[in-house]
């Protein structure tokens, strides 16, 4: 006979940083999500295995035309400055009514010469909520008003 071992189930560090991301984002296993950021294959490998078949990275999601529902910014180990600066080009994968995540170090404050706050007030977002966890924290922002998304022939 031979013997037959039961699968284990290892939990791996990025689930435990995805899950209370999705919870703060309160988005479906069928919304579209896209992740940009140093750690962003290993978060979209995390949301597969979690049961999200449609997240991306920024390498394969296509061109940007406000098709995503949630866009999930990692901003660990960047500056706000470098925060800012992708927040300039991803938002246009958002789309009107989807959530924007940008998760943060733990110990990385979310003020500094300009807080995050200010970052996305700028860029037409206000924030809805937020989380702190042991390996970071993240808050969820909106945008303001709804305005369509000028489309370039």
């Amino acid at each position: 006979m031979v013997p037959v071992m039961s699968p284990i189930r290892i939990t791996a560090a990025g689930e435990r940083i995805v899950e209370p991301i999705i919870a703060l984002a309160h988005c479906s296993k069928l919304a579209r999500i896209i992740v940009t950021g140093a750690n962003s294959a290993e978060a979209v490998i995390d949301l597969h295995r979690l049961g999200y078949a449609r997240a991306a990275t920024t390498l394969n999601c296509g061109l940007p035309a406000g098709q995503y529902d949630v866009v999930l910014l990692d901003g660990r180990q960047r500056s706000i400055k470098a925060i800012e600066t992708t927040l300039d080009w991803v938002a246009d994968f958002l789309s009107l009514t989807g959530v924007l995540i940008v998760w943060l170090d733990p110990l990385q404050p979310a003020t500094g010469r300009r807080p995050l706050r200010t970052v996305l007030e700028s860029h037409g977002f206000r924030i809805e909520a937020g989380t702190v966890h042991e390996r970071g924290s993240a808050v969820a922002a909106r945008r303001r008003e709804l305005k369509p998304i000028s489309k370039v022939a």
